[in-house]
């Protein structure tokens, strides 16, 4: 097996976790860093790999296979049109982009110049997901009736340069947070027919708090509920699916599913690698599945079929109208 030689882009927290992660990744190696930050150089020292200021000069002097893109939203459109413009797969973490048209402008040139474009929904590498998408398409319990989705949050105060806090650099809290359950929601339950949503947010504030939505699939509804609460309350992240004839629920530590009839069955959600973060996420499997997952189908020259075209194009519809309903 080939060597994957991997060009990676921004060393803050998700860099890291990604670099931690490639370590443990068979065949595989990070083999330089790209970035113009005395950060960003010294830890490609600390790391012993060469910086480059961009992906251009890094792609040029280095053996590079794929590009992974780590770097605050606001810059993933051009990084990642520029990795592409040098011929180079390329991996993006979320959310592809701020915009429908960049989003559609970054497929369309992977598309043009014959590369991959992989971007790092991580949450479609989850057990938890993989379990509730089969449970829908095998009909088990039968047909879903009601769900409901919680991203609660302290606001990110740890955030470096506030740039999390600037609409046109981070888009806020829909596409900070609330973007993870929403790919979940429409890559399951497929685009909702519409929606409605309501916000609040502290007078001292220029960002939402919190936004609580409910999707519309006619007779089944989706409640999400997302924030950056002014309150150090502990990080939330769970779901429950209501179907027919049981109840899936992940309480954000345990899976597990009811009826009646018959005992509670907890599903063995473990990951065979677990890996430290470094960030607000405990060590656990989803990067390494995630990585490993793209690098493979990179060898193999094929998208991913977890976080598809379609599918980030739709969430990425959405949330600009969210976005944009929030503004007025």
């Amino acid at each position: 097996m080939k060597t994957m030689n991997i060009g990676l882009v921004g060393v803050g927290g998700m860099g890291s976790v990604h670099y931690a992660n490639y370590k443990e990744i068979e065949g595989c190696q990070v083999a330089a860093v790209c970035g113009g930050s005395k950060r960003a150089k010294e830890t490609a020292e600390k790391w012993g790999l060469p910086c480059y200021p961009s992906i251009r000069e890094m792609v040029e002097n280095c053996d590079i296979d794929i590009v992974d893109i780590c770097t605050p939203t606001y810059l993933h459109h051009d990084m990642v049109m520029e990795s592409l413009d040098c011929g180079k797969d390329t991996i993006c973490e979320k959310p592809i982009a701020l915009s429908l048209k960049d989003a559609k402008e970054m497929l369309d040139k992977a598309e043009q110049k014959d590369c991959m474009l992989y971007i790092a929904q991580v949450l479609q590498f989850t057990k938890e997901v993989e379990i509730l998408r089969r449970t829908v398409e095998s009909g088990v319990y039968g047909k879903p009736l009601d769900a409901c989705f919680e991203r609660l949050s302290a606001c990110p105060r740890w955030a470096q340069d506030g740039w999390l806090f600037d609409v046109n650099k981070s888009g806020l809290l829909p596409y900070d947070l609330h973007i993870h359950d929403l790919d979940v929601i429409v890559s399951v339950f497929g685009k909702p027919q519409g929606y409605s949503m309501s916000s609040c947010q502290g007078e001292d504030k220029s960002y939402p708090e919190q936004i609580r939505i409910d999707y519309d699939y006619g007779k089944f509804h989706v409640a999400a509920e997302a924030a950056w609460f002014n309150a150090d309350i502990p990080w939330t992240a769970r779901w429950r699916v209501y179907f027919e004839n049981g109840m899936l629920i992940n309480d954000g530590s345990t899976l597990t599913a009811y009826q009646f009839g018959s005992e509670p069955k907890v599903f063995d959600t473990s990951d065979q690698v677990m890996v430290s973060t470094g960030i607000n996420v405990p060590p656990c499997g989803w990067y390494y599945n995630e990585l490993k997952h793209f690098l493979d189908c990179a060898r193999e020259h094929r998208p991913s079929p977890n976080v598809g075209a379609g599918q980030l194009l739709t969430v990425m519809e959405i949330l600009e109208d969210i976005s944009a309903k929030w503004r007025k």
